[in-house]
């Protein structure tokens, strides 16, 4: 461990956030723009949110990133295992930011407090964070598995049993779901994605909590002393039996995002497990690492781009530079802003990677 107790960084982490980070940063939007243009419509499907029950590419981006968060917490706690209490100060100061953040980005400084948006992606990050760190404190792992498997077959119990007023139980529809009425019931301001309730809502942060709750395994497999290969077979064999055992749950218990049922935990963290396979074997175990520089780059400063991007029109810079090249390629054009849209957010992200600025929270 270096010098002041830090652990060091994993490069295919940082590339692998990066990477997720992506597709809210233009790359949908790009990938939008070459459906349309090249008439891929599988590609452009692949890349909006489903409307409710399924499962496509896009979904799997929130769930990655809190897997991501996940993965990092047993290397950055570890100095805490002789005395767990000592994280709580640096616990709660990142879950406050987080929160802060995300109600900032929401419109707190509107003071419009009746129409904002209370829940939000920023503070679901800090609900994960805050008790999959405490579970690490202080639970082996053995125990964080068993508290991961209860909460998503708590979470399927409680919405198979218990009914939302005026709805039978197991009413997973839009407007029947208990998620949703608990929103209803609970939540002031606006809601998003949906207009019965939250996507981030109370009730779907419990098995979000799993989800980081599986990337802190993930963490702490890596942290054994094994050998590289052995790690990566173990990662690969980890995400198929999690796919499969989402795809086996999903009949019972239907993959909707909106509710983050326990199917789509699964899957998600099916995929997540598969994708950090890739990152790991690619960057770590065969050493190719220049290509994910870009990805680093957006990588360490994730949240930063998050936040920034609801203030600074990036399209508009890439307009302004390259507007006229784009009404001059009739078709492609599109695709010409959606490139720039994404370098104007890379160059950004690369001066403060150059000089060392990063948003820690």
């Amino acid at each position: 461990m270096p010098a002041g107790g830090s652990p060091p960084r994993l490069l295919f982490i940082d590339a692998l956030r990066g990477f997720d980070m992506f597709w809210i940063t233009g790359g949908d939007i790009l990938c939008r723009a070459l459906a349309v243009w090249l008439g891929w419509a599988w590609l452009d499907h692949q890349m909006e949110h489903l409307p409710w029950e399924g499962f496509v590419f896009y979904d799997l981006i929130f769930p990655l990133f809190i897997f991501i968060v996940g993965i990092v917490l047993p290397m950055s706690l570890q100095r805490y295992e002789a005395k767990p209490s000592a994280a709580y100060p640096r616990i709660l100061r990142r879950v406050a930011l987080l929160l802060l953040l995300g109600w900032i980005n929401w419109g707190l400084l509107q003071f419009d407090l009746a129409a904002m948006r209370w829940p939000g992606v920023l503070q679901r990050i800090a609900i994960c964070y805050l008790f999959t760190a405490l579970a690490v404190l202080h639970l082996r792992m053995r125990g964080q598995a068993i508290l991961a498997a209860s909460l998503l077959l708590g979470y399927w119990a409680l919405l198979a049993f218990v009914p939302a007023p005026g709805f039978q139980a197991y009413d997973l529809s839009p407007e029947g779901n208990l998620v949703g009425y608990v929103d209803r019931l609970v939540l002031p301001g606006t809601f998003c994605c949906y207009p019965y309730g939250d996507n981030e809502g109370l009730l779907s942060h419990i098995p979000a909590v799993a989800t980081c709750l599986f990337g802190a395994l993930t963490g702490w497999w890596f942290m054994q002393p094994r050998p590289a290969m052995q790690k990566l077979r173990g990662l690969v064999l980890a995400g198929v039996a999690s796919l499969l055992i989402g795809m086996a749950w999903s009949p019972l218990f239907p993959v909707i995002k909106n509710l983050w049922t326990s199917s789509y935990v699964m899957i998600a963290a099916g995929w997540s497990l598969l994708l950090v396979a890739v990152f790991y074997f690619v960057i770590d175990i065969q050493g190719a690492r220049r290509w994910a520089f870009p990805f680093v780059v957006i990588g360490m400063n994730a949240i930063t781009i998050y936040v920034t991007q609801e203030f600074i029109n990036f399209p508009d810079i890439a307009k302004f530079f390259l507007g006229g090249v784009a009404s001059l390629s009739g078709a492609a054009g599109p695709v010409i802003l959606a490139i720039g849209g994404i370098a104007a957010r890379w160059i950004f992200l690369r001066y403060l990677h150059r000089n060392g600025t990063f948003l820690r929270v």
